[in-house]
């Protein structure tokens, strides 16, 4: 999860780093390496997402969750993911833990939960996938003349 997610980070730290280059814009030039700016958090906030389902969601299939809850679970995933980065900056800055962890809270939460909705979609879209492919093999088992009856309840043992 954390490596899917670093890994959308990243293209979205590339596609404004991209846009920067084309179009200098003061967005663009306020960090310098845009990828790793997003992939990082990214991967932070998709182990921590993991470490919540996990616990939140252990014995539920995806269809069974709501998009509701499970961007809450990514935003509670997001906000985990803030602390380590907030307490790094606070040792290495006059800045306190507090002041920085809400400046970060905030995106990290947001992006856990769009995060999280992209998620439960495309894995909801694979689990559809699934099950088509495997009713074709459903269709070519059939039913016995014996089974057709008793299915039917014309079984005239009965």
């Amino acid at each position: 999860m954390g490596i899917s997610w670093a890994a959308v980070g990243f293209t979205v730290g590339a596609v404004i780093e991209l846009i920067h280059n084309i179009w200098p814009n003061p967005i663009g030039s306020a960090v310098d390496i845009w990828p790793a700016m997003l992939a990082v958090p990214g991967f932070l906030g998709g182990l921590g997402f993991s470490v919540v389902l996990t616990i939140a969601a252990r014995q539920r299939r995806f269809d069974e969750l709501s998009m509701g809850r499970f961007a809450l679970l990514g935003a509670t995933g997001g906000l985990i993911a803030s602390l380590l980065p907030a307490a790094l900056l606070a040792r290495t800055s006059a800045f306190p833990m507090m002041g920085i962890l809400l400046e970060l809270a905030g995106p990290f939460a947001i992006g856990g939960a769009i995060a999280a909705s992209g998620t439960l979609a495309i894995a909801r879209l694979s689990e559809d996938q699934d099950l088509l492919d495997a009713s074709d093999d459903v269709s070519d088992v059939g039913l016995t003349a014996a089974e057709a009856r008793e299915l039917l309840g014309s079984d005239s043992d009965a």
